[in-house]
């Protein structure tokens, strides 16, 4: 499952993409530094929620990526089939995803990292999960669909990809199961790393 992703995008690039989705912005801790980075497990990142008690109003907050499962394992992919997800969407602001195959020899122990992104290089959104956890404070997971014809030969799951148009019913609370599937086919383009 996708363990990294790239957000390269400054903050400003980012408010004017959910500017001009009729989306305002907000940054109730502070606007950010986005410096361009490859985020892990556990790394901070950016993420967008709707502001609460502000109807039509989105912010921006950086979170902890994943929060420790009932084991102690972070949680930093979670399944979206056929769950509705009431309370908590987020989206994740990204660049493009990684994901990891076996190579050819089986003695390697080293994996080819595979980059997938947009191909006109746009934003892309992935729908997420953001929650208080007693330990780490507010994290965020990404929720995972099955894979799309530009994912499957590398992975037998994706990230749940949203197009520009579908992040605010997201955001708002309409039906996930109208907007979590998988991406078809030519939404991704796919290089090795």
């Amino acid at each position: 499952m996708c363990n990294l992703y790239t957000q390269t995008r400054a903050v400003e690039a980012v408010r004017r993409l959910f500017a001009a989705r009729q989306m305002p912005l907000t940054f109730p801790e502070s606007v950010p530094n986005l410096a361009p980075t490859e985020i892990r497990i556990t790394d901070p990142g950016p993420i967008v929620r709707a502001a609460p008690n502000q109807a039509g109003t989105y912010e921006m907050v950086i979170r902890r990526w994943s929060w420790p499962g009932p084991g102690g394992k972070p949680v930093f992919n979670f399944r979206s089939d056929g769950r509705e997800f009431g309370s908590g969407r987020c989206l994740i602001v990204a660049d493009g995803f990684y994901e990891f195959t076996a190579l050819d020899d089986p003695r390697q122990k080293k994996k080819q990292r595979w980059l997938f992104a947009d191909p006109a290089g746009e934003t892309i959104g992935i729908a997420g999960l953001w929650r208080a956890h007693a330990q780490v404070g507010e994290a965020f997971t990404m929720l995972t669909t099955e894979p799309g014809p530009d994912v499957a030969p590398y992975h037998n799951r994706q990230v749940a990809l949203l197009s520009a148009d579908q992040w605010k019913p997201w955001l708002d609370g309409h039906p996930a199961a109208d907007l979590l599937h998988p991406a078809p086919a030519g939404t991704l383009l796919v290089r090795a790393a």
